[in-house]
C-alpha cells in the first residue's frame, strides 16, 4: 500500500531496487574501493601495506578508507604506540563484500585471459600463468 492506501503499482518497489542498486553500483564500481576491501579480506592492513596495491596515490587510498571508515565498511584501529601504528580492518559489513569480490575474480579468471585484460587496462598486474 502507498500513502493514499492504494495497493502499490510496483513502481515504486522498481525505483527502491533501482536505487538501492545505483548505490551498490556507486560503491562497488570503484578500483581502489574493491582493491582496498579485496585486501583486507585477508585480515588488518596498515596504510603503507595498502599502497603496495598498485599504482595508486596515498591520497586516493586516504579517501577510499575515509569514506568506507564513514560508511561503516572499514574500522580504523589507533595503538597508543610510538611511533604511532594504525590498522585498518573490514566490519562484518565490509565481510558481506566477499562473495561480490569472489563472483568478480571468478569472471575474471573465466573470461578475460591475460592478453584480454591488457586490452581492456594496459596498466593490468602481469600474466600469471
Amino acid at each position: 500500500m502507498n500513502k493514499t492506501n492504494q495497493p502499490s503499482t510496483g513502481k515504486e518497489e522498481e525505483t527502491c531496487a533501482q536505487k538501492a542498486m545505483h548505490r551498490a553500483i556507486s560503491l562497488i564500481g570503484d578500483r581502489w574501493t574493491l582493491f582496498i576491501v579485496y585486501n583486507l579480506l585477508g585480515g588488518p592492513r596498515r596504510f603503507g601495506e595498502l599502497l603496495t596495491m598498485g599504482n595508486v596515490s596515498p591520497k586516493t587510498v586516504s579517501q577510499r578508507l575515509k569514506m568506507l571508515e564513514e560508511i561503516g565498511f572499514v574500522e580504523r584501529h589507533a595503538f597508543a604506540e610510538i611511533p604511532p601504528r594504525v590498522e585498518y580492518h573490514l566490519t562484518e559489513k565490509g565481510q558481506a563484500l566477499v562473495n561480490i569480490l569472489d563472483a568478480i575474480k571468478d569472471f575474471g579468471e573465466h573470461y578475460l585471459m591475460d592478453n584480454e585484460a591488457k586490452s581492456i587496462d594496459p596498466l593490468a598486474a602481469p600474466d600469471c600463468h
